[in-house]
Formats: C-alpha cells, sequence, structure tokens
C-alpha cells in the first residue's frame, strides 16, 4: 500500500501553472515538524515536495498562503531524470490525493 498522511506549514504562497490543454498543476512544499528535538533542542523539520492537479491545485492556490497548517493525503512517487551534464537524478515527491485545510496564518498589516 502506498500512503502518506502529513500535516505542516506550507514554505510558499502556492502558484498555479496551466499547461495548453488547460491541466493545472503547482508544486507546494510542507515543513513537516519532527517529533523530537535536536542536539541544540530544535524540533528540525523535513521539507516535503508535493505536486497537486487540477481542482486541488486550484483551490489549495485560492485559500491558502505561505505559513498555513495543511493536511495532506496521498501518495509517493519517485521518477528519474537527467541533467544538462546527463547526470541522473532520482527525485521522491508526493503526489496529493486530499488537502485539508487546517488553519490560516495570520495577516499582516
Amino acid at each position: 500500500m502506498n500512503s502518506v498522511t502529513l500535516v505542516g506549514r506550507l514554505v510558499q504562497d502556492p502558484e498555479v501553472k496551466t499547461s495548453s490543454d488547460g491541466t493545472c498543476r503547482t508544486l507546494i512544499t510542507v515543513a513537516v515538524s519532527r517529533d523530537y528535538r535536536n542536539s541544540d533542542g530544535i524540533y528540525d523539520a523535513d521539507f516535503i515536495r508535493c505536486v497537486l492537479w487540477n481542482g486541488i491545485a486550484s483551490a489549495t492556490k485560492d485559500y491558502c498562503h505561505k505559513g498555513d497548517v495543511v493536511g495532506i493525503k496521498g501518495k509517493l512517487q519517485t521518477r528519474t531524470y537527467e541533467t544538462d551534464d546527463n547526470e541522473k537524478k532520482h527525485l521522491t515527491e508526493v503526489i496529493v490525493d486530499k488537502v485539508t485545510f487546517i488553519s490560516s496564518s495570520p495577516k499582516k498589516a
């Protein structure tokens, strides 16, 4: 079973890109705090790359901003690509099925 559930804060405002065939996509990064403190007594975070498509992408752009807490449900996907230097790179990301808007960050005046 390939299932991922995350709760974390958005690192930046979502930006939707629309392809020529009308498909909407956005990439977001979610900062997820770890359950334990590091040697300096600070909670570290993992920064998880997430891909959203179509309606979920548009709704997230409309309702979420940097700093908002979101819940993510989806699945992991790993893909390989080649750089300009012919070096193979592996990328793991979450393909999002559902976003839950948990809380908004305070708006700046």
